[in-house]
């Protein structure tokens, strides 16, 4: 805790015909990061035709996978199933080399793509078809108003017949300029709709050359006239029978789709899922080193995982391998990947810290800290007990819900359950529930007009309160990240920035709390400016080193930077005001309506009014509580102390959901 895990950097030469079953094993322990190793003498590793392969059958799958998906019949989902998701079952896989698996794979694929494949063409042709009888409807509809039979439509020879739209502002001239063209040559049969006008032209085939000029100036869109027989409206009715019979047959590819989908899903996302860490796998090879022979990695492996590491890779071997383990040098301090190592009850917290940025290996992780003050915000800025209670319960049945899958939505509910806690202790020391509106029924029960629950103070009554206890907690949060920050760079051998971007502001927040607490007491205020000097002159000594000449400017610039990220903590109070403001304001509009006795509607809107009104209010306020929370951990308190430049930890892994890989273990 408060320290990222340690690292050891691991160094392994072996026998090339145990590279497949090696990185097989190593993808599955998932705890190895694999770095490039710096090639001398040796060549870089490379994809064989297998691996290859394996990519090439990873597209091909993960097509037939989506169209399976895409007519899978809907089983479950909605509310209870976004929180209680089923754990996906998982299938055992016998890896043996990644030459077999690419046969069974192949097998597999013989089998079931040609089914897959034949009614997905199948759906795909009835759609083509069903997309070209709708135009022709469209067209049709358009020529609706032509009482000829359509073959006059589609006449061509020595004189030719062609139908179109224009927009009708623009059907005049084009009559006009057309008339005085063919000097008369041309017969013009318009229908006139909303805002175009349909029109079949016909003219000698020898004025071609100037007809389609002319249309075309004026923007005549052509349609081409549907096949059969009869007026277009008899065509019309004619092509809708078609279109319902081709809507039957594809109804029917769909369920034959559903069918094959509920036969084969599983299977095709189970050689999908195989398919996809083998080319993950492939693209580690890059990194490693090899000769004729042998092949050479070299990663980073957490201390406490290196003893399983070893263990594997000699059983893997036969024990015919070269392994090191060492510790990092300083030199090589900057290419240590962090992992985080928490205590259970933090471990969620630690996707607060990795959303601002890792810490480094000589860093302070604040993922403990973070999940104390996050917390303690949160409440602080929604403080409403009952608001806390609805954040509390959807949050625990999420925990309970996704914890076996320890993904996004268990980590963020979890930190949102801790927070609830707080939202309710502060809600009732502040006596807020859903506002006022427990004080409005108490004074109804009782018919005490002055009747309030107990609280330690009310925030609209009395905001300097409120402000007061924020900023001193804003004062001790930014003392304990000085604090840390004293405590890294003394460690790292970065004294002068300790004592001088550290240490001064630890001692003037000191002397700041004196002065505030100690007015009346002679030795407090004595100390208050003993300390507040030397705060001072430290604080400026370290902007002379810094800064050298603009410290002059830099001084003052620095000092009321401070200034401004104490008071930054002013929103604790804004925000609590803020949610007791909007609670009162509903409970006050519930409380004017509800007196309209006409058929019950007052009562009738009220409840539905503050029921309505106090949920979007939860859900707002806990929006801004959640986003200002983070605010002040990343702006203000990280600010103090922490880089965030640290390299996340990425082990070389396999992502399984629905497979599992037995590897077979020993020497070939």
């Amino acid at each position: 805790m408060f320290k990222p895990a340690p690292m050891l950097k691991v160094e392994l030469i072996t026998l090339e015909r145990y590279r497949d079953r090696l990185l097989t094993y190593l993808h599955e322990a998932g705890v190895l990061e694999i770095r490039e190793v710096n090639v001398g003498i040796a060549q870089r590793d490379a994809p064989n035709e297998f691996y290859r392969k394996a990519a090439s059958y990873a597209i091909t799958i993960s097509r037939m996978a989506e169209f399976l998906k895409a007519h899978l019949p809907k089983k479950g989902g909605g509310l209870r199933e976004f929180i209680f998701p089923p754990e996906p079952k998982k299938r055992e896989y016998p890896y043996r080399s990644i030459e077999e698996l690419i046969k069974d794979t192949e097998r597999f694929l013989g089998e079931v793509e040609p089914v897959i494949r034949s009614v997905e063409a199948k759906i795909n042709s009835i759609n083509t078809e069903i997309e070209r009888i709708k135009s022709d409807i469209e067209t049709l509809e358009l020529l609706s108003p032509f009482s000829i039979d359509s073959s006059y439509l589609r006449h061509s020879g020595t004189a030719v017949v062609l139908v179109g739209s224009v927009e009708r502002v623009k059907f005049p001239a084009l009559k006009e300029e057309l008339e005085k063209s063919l000097g008369g040559r041309i017969v013009i049969v318009p229908k006139e709709l909303k805002d175009s006008v349909v029109m079949a032209v016909v003219f000698l085939s020898r004025d071609y050359e100037k007809v389609n000029p002319v249309l075309a100036k004026y923007s005549f869109e052509r349609l081409e006239v549907p096949e059969g027989e009869g007026t277009p409206s008899e065509l019309l009715a004619e092509y809708r029978r078609m279109l319902s019979k081709k809507l039957e047959e594809l109804e029917g590819a769909h369920k034959e789709a559903a069918e094959v989908a509920e036969k084969y899903y599983e299977d095709v996302r189970f050689y999908l899922e195989l398919m996809e860490n083998e080319r993950n796998k492939a693209n580690a090879l890059g990194m490693l080193a090899r000769t004729n022979m042998t092949f050479a990695l070299t990663g980073w492996v957490p201390k406490e995982d290196a003893k399983k590491v070893e263990d594997g890779v000699k059983e893997i071997t036969g024990g015919k391998v070269y392994i090191n383990f060492r510790e990092p040098s300083p030199e090589e301090l900057d290419e240590i990947p962090i992992k985080l190592r928490n205590p259970g009850w933090a471990r969620p917290f630690e996707m607060l810290t990795e959303m601002y940025g890792m810490p480094k290996y000589n860093e302070i992780d604040p993922t403990p800290i973070i999940a104390f003050t996050y917390s303690f915000f949160f409440g602080f800025m929604l403080t409403d007990f009952l608001y806390g209670l609805i954040v509390g319960i959807v949050a625990a049945l999420l925990v309970k819900g996704h914890k076996k899958f320890d993904d996004g939505t268990y980590k963020f509910s979890y930190t949102l359950l801790w927070s609830s806690f707080f939202t309710m202790l502060m809600g009732a020391l502040f006596g807020s529930f859903f506002g006022n509106a427990l004080d409005i029924v108490g004074a109804s029960l009782t018919g005490n007009p002055n009747f309030a629950m107990w609280r330690i103070t009310d925030p609209l009554k009395d905001p300097m309160f409120v402000l007061i206890l924020a900023l001193a907690i804003g004062l001790a949060h930014l003392f304990v990240g000085y604090t840390l920050g004293f405590i890294v760079k003394w460690k790292n051998g970065e004294k002068k920035g300790a004592l001088f971007d550290q240490l001064s502001w630890m001692l003037i927040i000191l002397a700041i709390v004196l002065f505030a607490t100690g007015k009346d007491v002679p030795a407090f205020m004595s100390g208050a400016k003993a300390l507040f000097g030397v705060g001072i002159v430290l604080f400026a000594i370290g902007e002379v080193v810094n800064n050298g000449g603009l410290a002059a400017l830099l001084i003052i610039s620095d000092f009321f930077g401070f200034v401004g990220t104490w008071l930054s903590y002013a929103r604790l109070m804004a925000l609590a005001l803020a949610t007791s403001g909007i609670a009162m304001v509903i409970n006050v509009l519930v409380q004017m309506i509800w007196g309209i006795k006409f058929l019950y509607i007052g009562p009738i809107l009220g409840v539905i009014l503050f029921f309505g009104g106090q949920l979007f209010s939860t859900a707002i306020n806990a929006l801004g509580a959640f986003v200002h929370s983070l605010r002040l951990q990343y702006v203000e308190f990280f600010g103090t102390f922490y880089s965030g430049d640290g390299k996340p930890f990425e082990p070389f892994r396999a992502r399984r959901e629905v497979s599992k890989l037995k590897v077979e273990t020993g020497t070939e």
